[in-house]
């Protein structure tokens, strides 16, 4: 499936039903009374979040919204039938803004949620409504209102329990095809993935939600490579598992600079939780191993894990402390 994580869509909602203007008409009555009945309301346009959607491409090729018109209203004081609401589907973690890109409109951070983007209009009243003991025959009715339109961005911002991040070839991909059902693309070469991947983890009791999110490189907050377009996801993960290929030459400059990435999109991405791993273990001498950890030690006191994706190594592990 295609990823998009933004779209913009316009909507209008449906008109109300003109009251009636409309009188008695039976066999040996002279001068009936009013009977038009009143217009029924137009549909609204409402917005629905849905777990399982991951993407806004449903909003790729239609664009476009309307809910149906209420009915006119009818004789015999009835009353116009009302328009069809008109829900559309989001991914859980949509955002809706105005047409400005900057105003927030409403925030989809539950399942289920719904909100009407666009009141239908209200229906018109007959002129039954307008019968008085000054005027027992009025021929006055109302037309319906129109319903609201406006046009808006909406804007997903997955919601994991869990973003792996780290540089493009680290192992991200490899790491969510194996711990869960999802199966993104994996190659030797940057920037395999560039689109979000989710997958879902199920260990012991535990149910969790993972993030693979597009190889971070320098200056990615300014745009640089895949740019700051993907940093955004990682804001609604409640942890981060960083993961760093041991193999590189400068171990605590891979860490620094996704850290640094961070730092400068958000400073509330540094302060979440993290968990390092140093993955692909299984290609270095044990000797090798532990020098290149010992001297990432020194400079970063913190607890880190070594796993090897190919041989399976420690996972378990890892997905256990997650």
């Amino acid at each position: 499936m295609k990823f998009l994580d933004q779209a913009k869509i316009y909507v209008k909602a449906g008109n109300g039903g003109s009251g009636l203007s409309s009188f008695r008409r039976e066999k040996f009555v002279e001068f009936g009374g009013p009977n038009g009945g009143d217009g029924g309301s137009g549909g609204s346009i409402i917005l629905k979040s849905v777990n399982g959607l991951n993407t806004l491409i449903d909003f790729r090729y239609a664009q476009h919204f309307k809910a149906g018109n209420g009915e006119k209203g009818g004789s015999s004081n009835k009353t116009g039938h009302g328009g069809k609401n008109l829900i559309l589907r989001v991914p859980l973690g949509t955002q809706v803004y105005a047409e400005d890109k900057k105003t927030l409109i409403y925030d989809f951070t539950k399942e289920d949620e719904e909100f009407i983007l666009a009141k239908g209009g209200f229906g018109g009243v007959g002129n039954t409504k307008f019968k008085s003991s000054t005027n027992r025959a009025p021929r006055k009715f109302t037309k319906g209102k129109l319903g609201e339109e406006i046009s808006i961005w909406l804007e997903l911002k997955i919601i994991a329990d869990v973003g792996l991040i780290g540089f493009p070839n680290a192992g991200k991909s490899s790491f969510l095809n194996i711990s869960t059902r999802a199966r993104p693309k994996i190659a030797n070469y940057p920037f395999t993935t560039i689109n979000p991947n989710l997958g879902v983890v199920q260990i012991d009791d535990k149910e969790i939600v993972l993030a693979d999110i597009p190889g971070l490189i320098e200056g990615a907050h300014k745009g640089i490579g895949l740019g700051d377009k993907f940093l955004k996801h990682i804001e609604r993960c409640k942890s981060l598992l960083h993961i760093i290929d041991i193999n590189e030459d400068d171990l605590i400059r891979q860490y620094k600079v996704i850290r640094e990435e961070l730092k400068q999109y958000s400073e509330k991405l540094i302060k979440k939780k993290e968990i390092v791993v140093f993955n692909k273990i299984d290609l270095l001498e044990e000797k090798e191993k532990n020098e290149k950890l010992k001297e990432f030690k020194k400079f970063f006191k913190k607890k880190f894990y070594e796993i090897s994706i190919l041989k399976k190594e420690n996972i378990n592990t890892i997905l256990r402390i997650l």
